[in-house]
């Protein structure tokens, strides 16, 4: 018997040209050139220090044109993109996960009119690995390195081998759209695509809560109202001082500490700086800003509410004992969605956000009909596509629901 034959590994992607960085007004011009230049779609990319700077502010912006080759800029050395946007102007952008690099290129005054989504189309047609790596590995049959992902894109000079990463990000772009273009038109997708592409694209930005301090990992273990008010302060400083010195909040001092003095507050500055829990870069180098933080708690007036108003539904597990209705029809519908996900090859979440599920499911339109169930999924964000594959089946299954027996406590004997 013999040994089993490891598969060759798949070539290494590489530049198609020398990197360079784009910092400077005169390669600024050129680079405009290049990019009006050159023909068809773009291959975007951007850059930020996430976990690194308070910002989510692009730290470099990468493009990619057929006939007009790589360009990496950085935005940092420019106040205007004005003659770069101009020159995008109309193209479509090829960008991969976009949701998360458009609001920090809308921030530079850089919008697309279209956009192809590399990572949504991969998850469209129902692929397991949707990273850009798994994908160019599937697709083009280059090993894509991924090792400089989470690096501190704030640094300056960036290292070469930084620069060769970035440039790889956007010059197989355009390759990979290519190829799942050919795909959702083989699989009948070209219509769902476009659909789901426009909404990245045109997608609102979350209002900023009005309690930001809440989103504090570990607060729902903080008891009592004035001990709440200590770790809203503490939130409120840090979250300053982070602002002050653009450094990521996390990094100066960590979530569990604010709330591990939250739920002890010390009784003197000194308690404080002793206490191990409190911990982080800048947990001693600013103790009188944190000390000033917990005084400010502790004197509060307005102590903050235990619990705030919230549209939010309850967990479906909790959906038995709170609204047994909704339960029944939530546990019909889910999977008659799975089957029409898997019969498009597509997952569930893609053809039909899950909280349009929940929503309609909770307080369903009376009467449930298709066309009814359809109107409330649109205006709980479902494009037409998914409420044309779901609604009347969401609608059968409610009526499913309905008919079942209720089942009961059986009586103690």
């Amino acid at each position: 018997m013999t040994d089993p034959v490891e598969p060759a590994p798949l070539p290494d992607a590489t530049p198609a040209q020398p990197v360079e960085v784009v910092a400077d007004p005169d390669a600024y011009r050129d680079a405009v050139r290049r990019i009006a230049a050159g023909s068809g779609p773009i291959a975007v990319d951007a850059e930020r220090a996430s976990g690194f700077r308070y910002s989510q502010r692009a730290y470099l912006i990468q493009l990619f044109r057929r006939g007009s080759g790589t360009v990496l800029l950085d935005p940092v050395a420019f106040d205007d993109l004005t003659e770069l946007a101009e020159a995008m102007r109309g193209a479509e952008w090829v960008l991969h996960a976009a949701s998360q690099d458009l609001p920090c290129l809308l921030e530079v005054g850089l919008v697309p009119e279209r956009v192809f989504d590399t990572e949504l189309g991969a998850r469209l047609l129902g692929f397991e690995r949707v990273g850009l790596g798994a994908v160019v590995e599937r697709l083009l049959g280059l090993h894509l390195a991924k090792e400089h992902s989470a690096a501190d894109w704030s640094t300056r000079p960036l290292p070469t081998p930084w620069l060769v990463y970035a440039a790889l990000d956007v010059e197989l772009l355009l390759d990979v759209r290519d190829a799942e273009e050919a795909l959702l038109v083989e699989q009948g997708k070209t219509e769902i695509a476009r659909q789901e592409f426009e909404s990245v694209r045109t997608r609102q930005a979350k209002p900023a809560p009005a309690e930001p301090w809440r989103r504090l990992s570990g607060v729902h273990a903080v008891r009592g109202a004035r001990n709440l008010a200590v770790a809203r302060s503490l939130w409120q400083a840090r979250d300053e001082y982070a602002r002050q010195i653009d450094a990521a909040p996390g990094r100066l001092v960590p979530d569990a500490s604010l709330v591990a003095v939250a739920r002890t507050p010390p009784s003197s500055k000194r308690e404080l700086a002793a206490m191990r829990s409190f911990s982080g870069r800048a947990s001693r180098s600013e103790i009188d800003r944190w000390w000033s933080a917990v005084e400010a708690g502790l004197a509060a007036e307005d102590l903050p509410a235990a619990r705030t108003a919230s549209d939010a539904l309850p967990p479906p597990r909790a959906w038995s004992d709170r609204n047994p209705d909704a339960d029944r029809r939530l546990r019909a519908a889910r999977p008659a969605v799975a089957a029409i996900a898997e019969s498009m090859s597509l997952p569930a979440e893609n053809l039909l956000p899950p909280e349009a599920l929940r929503r309609v499911a909770w307080e369903p339109p009376q009467p449930a009909t298709g066309e009814a169930i359809a109107e409330v999924l649109q205006q709980h964000g479902a494009r037409p596509w998914q409420v044309v594959a779901t609604a009347q089946a969401i609608g059968d299954a409610f009526v499913q629901a309905a008919q079942e027996p209720v089942e009961t406590d059986r009586p103690s004997s």
